[in-house]
This record gives C-alpha cells, structure tokens and sequence, in this order.
C-alpha cells in the first residue's frame, strides 16, 4: 500500500477508495464491539451503582496489571492522519511476528477480545457514574455539564503535560508507571466528558424528532469531513500501546499534532518540487550556455540537497 500511494495518478486514488473503505468497515467493526459488550453489561448487571463502581474499579485494576491504562484515551487526545503506516499497521498487545500464525492469531484475539473488551467495560462504568449524579433529573444541564468538565480537564491535561514528561523523564520503574497512569486516568476522564457531552447534546439538539436521520447526518456527514482533512483515521481503535513503554518522559506525550505535521508536509512538498526544478534547471545547463545571471538563479537551493530527505508523509499524501 505505501508503494501505491506514491505511484502515478490512477493508483493513488484506487488506494485512496481502499483505504476510505477499509477505515469505514474498520470503524464500524469497532462500534459493534463496543455497542455488544455494552449492552451486555446493561442486560446482566444493570445500572446499579455500587455493581457499577466495583465492577469499573476491578476491570481498572485489570488494565493496570496489564499495563493497557492507556488505551483507555481517545479522541481529543488522539489524532491520527491517513498514513500508510497508520492506516494499515497497528500494534497487538505482545507484538508477535506474523511468520508464527497461531502465535500472532492468539495474539490478536487477546488484544481484541480481553484487552478492548476491559477497554468497553471501564468506558461504560465512568459514563453510567456521570449519567447517575451529573444532573440526572436534567438532560439539557447533563450534556452541558459534561462538555465543560471535559474541556476543563483536556485543558489542564495538555497545560500539565510538559510537566508531567519532566517527571516521567526523571523517575524509573513502577513509581514512573503509576505516574504516567495517573495522567492518563485524568485525560481519560476528560475524554469521556467530551464524548458523552457530545453525544447527548447531538440526541437533545440535532433533530430530536427524527433520530434515524439525525444518525445518518452526523455518520456520514462527519466522515466525509474527516476524510476531507485526511484523518479519517482517528476514529479507530488502533491496537494496544504498553503503559510507560517509551523512553524518558515520551510516554505522557498525546499524539495530536495535526497541524503540526499538516505544516510540516506542505513544507517538504514544497521542498520535493523546488529540488525537481533545480534538477531540471541543472540538466538544462548541461546541454546550454548561461549567463552569470542565470547561472546564480540556478543556485537557489544548496547543491547538497538530495529529494532523499523527503519524508513518507508528504508522498502519501501528494
């Protein structure tokens, strides 16, 4: 596939169309899982709140042991764009190589079936906990109420991280560890108050009247919005991350910089096509005399500069 998103014209858009439905049969997969371990839990055990607390704390206390807290965060504070590498490749919980099936098999049922599955259960705890005490009487007052602490607290998450990656940078073994999952559980509780706020002020605000409509504007709509700023991506589960795993304070850091690296590939396209000029403009000296003037036009970039140095990102998205 990366190979096709950099070749001619016609290839591209056919990995483009692949890559748009594989993200969109991928995503609903993903909400199936979701909506079927819910609605179990809702079927078996209702919403009782002390079954409630007590089964989100010990399923918690299961991501803990697995070191999987992290998976728990999502959007806001997660974009991904539409890479190759992004799209195609995610992680499975013990990283088997695929030359060993069986290992690889088993390895992502584990991931799918234990580790996203604590994933649902710890999602569905905190959101019945918030839809029983934040204003349960007002729905109106509920939803807003959820969007302000989830923003309030995904603002103090982003303003406390370069902190928290200074401590986690300076600390080692579990009291690292708990550091870093302590974070995460903070940015998590502030995920799933977006997401309820959201997602409640949608079925308040958004054509009360006909939901079936409602859900096709906001699922179709949406996901062409997301394709259009290539980061249809973000709305999947991709795979499962290992708590404190990476080095110093990385660990703590939400991959989230989307302007960031939309600036940085209209930088490096802009780079690949002043350096096929130059190329041309050399190979044209060749063949021709010039005069000084356009001799110095020709050293506009370093003679040094090689198309190598432009990275993956700006050919799978030109």
């Amino acid at each position: 596939m990366n190979k096709w998103a950099k070749s001619d014209a016609r290839k591209r858009v056919l990995y483009r169309l692949i890559r748009i439905l594989y993200t969109h049969s991928f995503g609903v997969a993903c909400i199936t899982h979701w909506r079927g371990g819910w609605i179990i839990i809702d079927a078996y055990l209702a919403t009782h709140i002390w079954i409630t607390t007590c089964l989100m704390c010990l399923l918690l206390a299961g991501l803990a042991i697995l070191r999987s807290v992290r998976n728990l965060i999502a959007t806001p504070m997660i974009i991904l764009i539409d890479r190759p590498i992004c799209v195609f490749q995610f992680p499975t919980r013990y990283n088997v190589n695929t030359r060993d099936w069986s290992l690889y098999l088993l390895d992502c049922a584990f991931s799918v079936g234990v580790v996203g599955t604590l994933v649902v259960f710890v999602w569905r705890g905190v959101w019945i906990l918030f839809d029983i005490y934040l204003f349960p009487g007002n729905p109106k007052y509920s939803a807003v109420g959820s969007l302000a602490i989830g923003y309030l607290i995904v603002a103090v998450t982003f303003c406390l991280q370069p902190l928290m990656r200074y401590v986690c940078a300076r600390l080692q073994g579990l009291i690292r560890l708990i550091a870093a999952d302590a974070f995460l559980l903070l940015s998590f509780l502030g995920t799933v108050n977006v997401w309820r706020g959201i997602w409640n002020a949608l079925d308040l605000w958004l054509l009360p009247d006909n939901l079936e409509l409602s859900c096709w504007i906001t699922h179709v709509g949406c996901f062409v919005f997301l394709v259009l700023l290539n980061c249809s991506n973000t709305i999947l589960v991709r795979g499962v991350y290992i708590d404190a795993e990476e080095e110093e304070g990385k660990c703590v850091v939400f991959p989230c910089h989307y302007l960031r690296l939309f600036f940085k590939i209209e930088r490096e396209k802009k780079q690949a096509r002043r350096q096929k000029l130059l190329v041309g403009s050399q190979d044209f000296d060749g063949h021709c005399d010039v005069n000084g003037k356009d001799g110095e036009n020709g050293a506009f970039l370093p003679h040094n500069t090689t198309t190598a140095t432009i990275a993956t990102d700006a050919d799978s998205l030109a």
